[in-house]
């Protein structure tokens, strides 16, 4: 563990000390080129940006600020707390280690290359370039117009870059050894998130050129000029955490026992601030203070009360009882459902998303996970897995007028059914690549650091066999 910790170290050494060095090189030569270049009629300089230009953006760039402390505010706290209630009593310090230390690492992770990769400064079909290494070019300088500055940018898809691969601790709670989490979220965050990032929302191979250039642009995959509808994260963060969670859960087994929640009041006020966050998580994904996002945002808060509705309403019809644990976990599943679309649903939209998600997250958490036995702990599968699908493809449905969505900004061009067949093929493509990358770094993982804690250890509890602490003194 320790030599592979050194050899990461001085790989990401070098690379940076390249990278510096080079653009040492690159200033001097610009500064060259400078000084030889006759000066220019003062004329031809570009136009100061107008007045409500800076406004707009100035606005812009507040909000999406906010937005970005809300989606970090998602992880720490919220989905600490949202998990944490929900182990034994013996491991809730290690989940909530495992969210702390997961949003430190992937921090620096992006920093160093998960923003390059993830193609916000160009790339291929599959994945970004390596100009951004070490966030090479990024400055604080204002956009001058109505974008918002390119370091908020950063910030911004650094917290989606942290939350993705927290999301998936839930599938393997209280078994996994704290070197294979960490090694597991960076491995799986630059070659797994980074390159659906690159292609669903930076050119890639499952680009929406609607909501972009409005080039035509064709790929043997999406043919031409389609592309999946993704707001927020549907397949770039739910789909790909759901489908490494069922990988993960299997590979690593089932754990030795099982106990109920420990602190459903946790897991409540998890929940909580996970709604509020995610207002950050799709109303800031238009990148703008407009009435777009202003829409994404109500849309997003009717899909998960009518999701955690839909679920209430099950148990009490299933047990006869309403329950904490159940309304929580619909509420969840209505939010990650809504995250794909929730740039093209209206209202009416957001009922049929929070319904359906609420009632198929319900039935795959429930029934699937029993019927074939995968110890998916805290239902990572059921809810952000599935309920990312079910908003995915539903994304193509409620976009029609008829249900109050946008077309997908395209009018009377907007085709239903083909948008349907592009969100399902991209969808298919997600989870395979995810499975495959995911299956190839757990392997290695396992061969090296190994994935599992003793049973001895797993029997004593995380938080004393991993961390020498315990939550509670009593």
């Amino acid at each position: 563990m320790k030599k592979l910790i050194s050899y990461i170290l001085l790989a990401l050494a070098f690379v940076g000390g390249t990278i510096l060095a080079q653009e040492s090189s690159e200033s001097v030569n610009s500064d060259t080129v400078v000084a030889e270049e006759p000066s220019g009629d003062s004329s031809a300089a570009e136009e100061p940006p107008s007045p409500v230009d800076s406004a707009i953006g100035a606005a812009n760039t507040s909000w999406i600020m906010t937005a970005t402390a809300l989606v970090l505010f998602m992880t720490l706290p919220g989905l600490a707390l949202f998990y944490g209630g929900l182990v034994h009593k013996k491991n809730v310090l290690s989940v909530l280690m495992h969210c702390f230390a997961i949003a430190c690492v992937m921090s620096v992770v992006w920093l160093v290359a998960g923003y390059s990769l993830a193609g916000f400064k160009g790339g291929n079909d599959w994945v970004g370039g390596l100009s951004a290494f070490f966030g090479k070019g990024l400055t604080k300088a204002d956009s001058a117009g109505t974008d918002i500055p390119d370091i908020l940018t950063f910030a911004f898809q650094m917290t989606f870059f942290i939350i993705t691969p927290a999301l998936v601790v839930g599938a393997f709670v209280e078994r996994v050894k704290f070197s294979a989490v960490i090694l597991f979220a960076v491995f799986w965050g630059l070659f797994c998130y980074a390159p659906i990032c690159n292609m669903v929302w930076n050119g890639g191979l499952l680009f929406n050129e609607n909501e972009e250039s409005g080039e035509v642009v064709t790929n043997w995959l999406m043919g031409e000029n389609e592309g999946v509808i993704d707001l927020a994260g549907g397949v770039v963060v739910h789909i790909t955490a759901g489908v490494a969670a069922l990988v993960f859960c299997i590979m690593v087994g089932p754990r030795k026992e099982t106990f109920p929640p420990h602190n459903l009041a946790m897991t409540l006020t998890g929940t909580c601030m996970l709604w509020v966050g995610w207002f950050g998580f799709n109303g800031g994904s238009g990148l703008a203070a407009n009435g777009a996002g202003s829409m994404s945002i109500v849309v997003t808060h009717i899909s998960a009360a009518t999701a955690a509705l839909t679920w209430m309403l099950i148990d009490v019809a299933a047990t006869k009882k309403p329950t904490v644990l159940g309304i929580c976990t619909g509420a969840i599943a209505g939010l990650a459902a809504i995250t794909p679309a929730a740039g093209v649903a209206g209202p009416i939209g957001a009922l049929i998303i929070g319904v359906a998600s609420g009632a198929i997250c319900w039935y795959f958490s429930i029934k699937v996970k029993n019927h074939f036995g995968y110890d998916d702990s805290l239902d990572v599968v059921g809810v952000h897995g599935v309920g990312g699908l079910v908003g995915t493809l539903l994304a193509a449905v409620v976009a029609v007028g008829a249900l109050q969505g946008t077309q997908n900004n395209v009018g009377e061009d907007y085709n239903m059914f083909a948008q349907l067949v592009t969100q399902v093929k991209g969808s298919i493509f997600a989870v395979v690549f995810t499975a495959v990358v995911t299956i190839t770094i757990l392997k290695i993982i396992d061969m090296t650091v190994g994935l599992r804690v003793s049973e001895a250890d797993e029997r004593l509890g995380l938080d004393q066999s991993a961390h020498g602490e315990t939550a509670y003194n009593d």
